[in-house]
């Protein structure tokens, strides 16, 4: 008898270890808050896997750069520290140098054209070049367009850009663009900025809305310019080794989770533009909102030339032209 109920409870405790031992621990971060359009994509990435993958895998999500800045964290997933991270584009040339053709300035006419782009044969081609740089590209999503904000003047033309010492991504293309505009660049990683805009290390930034939303930007930066000037992609990147040892069902159910996580993203980016403006009006920042984008794009016009150059006239053109 007592060797019945000992051999019972051992199985019960084998059969707990194998239902603990049966779900699975991943880690997603961003570099933003989770009251942000990132932190809904990933919420949504983290609650959807679990649903589709039967509980079997657990997303654990970091916000505010827990695990390092953009860079760090694209790095982590690289080299299989770190499962999934969900980055802005802006150091992913670092890594996949085709994705650079997607930071040049004024290659987007709006978030249509680009969503259309991204999620057609152009964004899936760029998609399948990540393979053999260790991640799997599970889908695209986005930040949004980037827009100029300073602590020292209003900008309402390249010319009053000059001489600024503005933070940037770690991003060749937009380094070089902004040197063009005069711009003193200052290459940083998100979480630095913050207090580098505080202790007045730089004089500006440029983010999309949302992101200078969700960063309380408004505190430490008096004048905003909607200048529009580069369109700004998401990306859910995972370790390829980790997303080759899934099952072809949870495989999908990965990338569906992605797709899922992308939708609600885009949604939150459309709402936060639509009373972006408003709400940084009314925390005190000025807004310049009748930006002559014209003479920003003739400012590029040498360094356009070198981009027709490094990525082919025609590549640009497809972007540009595609409908």
């Amino acid at each position: 008898m007592q060797l019945t109920k000992l051999a019972l409870g051992l199985g019960l405790a084998l059969g707990i270890t194998a239902t603990a031992f049966a779900q699975t621990t991943m880690r997603i971060s961003i570099s933003v808050a989770q009251n942000s359009h990132q932190g809904v994509a990933i919420d949504t990435f983290a609650k959807e896997v679990e649903k589709r993958t039967g509980g079997r895998y657990k997303i654990q999500t970091f916000y505010n750069g827990a695990l390092g800045g953009e860079r760090e964290s694209i790095e982590a997933v690289q080299l299989g520290t770190q499962e999934l991270a969900f980055s802005s584009t802006g150091p992913v040339p670092n890594f996949v140098p085709e994705a650079k053709i997607l930071d040049v300035p004024f290659l987007f006419r709006d978030k249509a054209h680009a969503r259309a782009v991204l999620d057609g044969p152009i964004g899936q081609e760029l998609l399948g070049k990540f393979d053999a740089k260790g991640f799997k590209a599970l889908a695209w999503a986005e930040n949004g367009f980037r827009h100029m904000t300073n602590s020292k003047r209003d900008v309402r033309s390249p010319d009053d850009l000059k001489g600024l010492k503005m933070r940037t991504m770690e991003n060749p293309v937009h380094i070089a663009a902004y040197k063009a505009f005069g711009i003193i660049t200052t290459p940083m990683a998100f979480p630095e900025v913050f207090t580098a805009l505080q202790q007045g290390t730089v004089d500006g930034q440029e983010n999309p809305l949302p992101v200078i939303i969700s960063a309380k930007f408004d505190q430490v930066q008096k004048h905003l310019s909607l200048t529009g000037h580069v369109y700004s992609p998401c990306i859910f990147l995972m370790n390829k080794a980790a997303f080759d040892k899934l099952s072809s069902a949870d495989k999908q159910a990965f990338l569906d989770a992605a797709k899922e996580g992308a939708k609600v993203n885009r949604a939150r980016v459309d709402e936060d533009d639509a009373k972006g403006v408003a709400d940084l009006r009314a925390k005190g920042m000025t807004v310049i909102d009748n930006v002559d984008k014209s003479k920003f794009v003739a400012a590029l016009t040498p360094v356009n030339a070198q981009f027709e150059k490094e990525f082919g006239k025609a590549n640009l053109d497809r972007i540009r032209n595609y409908k």
